[in-house]
């Protein structure tokens, strides 16, 4: 099996090296990776620009880009070959819920996926992580497993795991995605005094809103890794009938 690993971190990141010397003992694994930390990128590319791509050993090139730049310009053109597989990460901090929309690193796995390639996103639920070995290797056990039991195409899978050492893991189970409250509020800074200038800071994500035993954040908070099928339609097929008959 050959496998694109990519990333939001950057190409140095711990926990892509992690992921790496993981999934290299089961396959052979090439890394295109952005140059830095481009977290929260989504699936943004780079138009109407050059990209600059540089080696960095063997099978292994940083991009002067995004997350989704990394995996749109591998499949279509820098590598020889067609990945069998994509998988991201792991992050540093989780994906849980409405993170999935921002996170560059689900936006990696979704753009092979989109691109007809099968895809996991990893992330380790901490932040500053510490046990990034423990979603690593829970990663390659969905690979082995994937090899021999392969899925029905076409998938995309986001995962998370509780950032503890393997032995404390309680589990895997396959749930939906939860829900966060707003966000907290932005936050203005006084640091800049040029004239008609203001700056403003995002602040932290919501809490858990939509948090039960059948979402991802209340699979994590017993300490099991989460996994949940995403699905990029986003057509509100319930909705159709009602805004046709509105328009009407």
């Amino acid at each position: 099996m050959k496998i694109l690993v990519s990333n939001d971190d950057g190409y140095q990141a711990p926990g892509i090296l992690a992921l790496v010397k993981a999934l290299s003992t089961i396959a052979e694994v090439t890394v295109v990776a952005p140059a830095d930390d481009r977290s929260a990128a989504s699936s943004s590319l780079t138009v109407g620009k050059p990209v600059r791509i540089h080696e960095a050993g063997e099978r292994c090139y940083y991009v002067e880009g995004t997350p989704a730049d990394c995996v749109h310009i591998a499949v279509n053109g820098l590598l020889d070959f067609r990945p069998d597989l994509v998988v991201t990460g792991v992050n540093n901090g989780s994906n849980l819920g409405d993170d999935t929309i921002y996170s560059g690193t689900v936006a990696a796995a979704m753009e092979g996926y989109l691109l007809g390639i099968p895809g996991i996103a990893m992330s380790l639920t901490h932040k500053p992580g510490k046990h990034f070995d423990t979603a690593a290797h829970v990663a390659a056990g969905l690979v082995r497993r994937l090899m021999t039991k392969p899925l029905p195409m076409p998938w995309l899978l986001n995962v998370n795991v509780p950032d503890v050492p393997e032995d404390d893991l309680a589990g895997m189970r396959v749930v939906r995605l939860g829900r966060r409250h707003q966000a907290e509020p932005v936050e203005r800074t006084h640091h800049h005094h040029e004239p008609g200038v203001q700056v403003w800071r995002i602040g932290p994500a919501g809490k858990a809103a939509d948090a039960g035993p059948d979402t991802d954040f209340g699979t994590i908070a017993e300490n099991c890794v989460s996994v949940t099928p995403l699905l990029i339609d986003l057509t509100r097929y319930d909705n159709l009938r009602h805004v046709a008959n509105w328009l009407a």
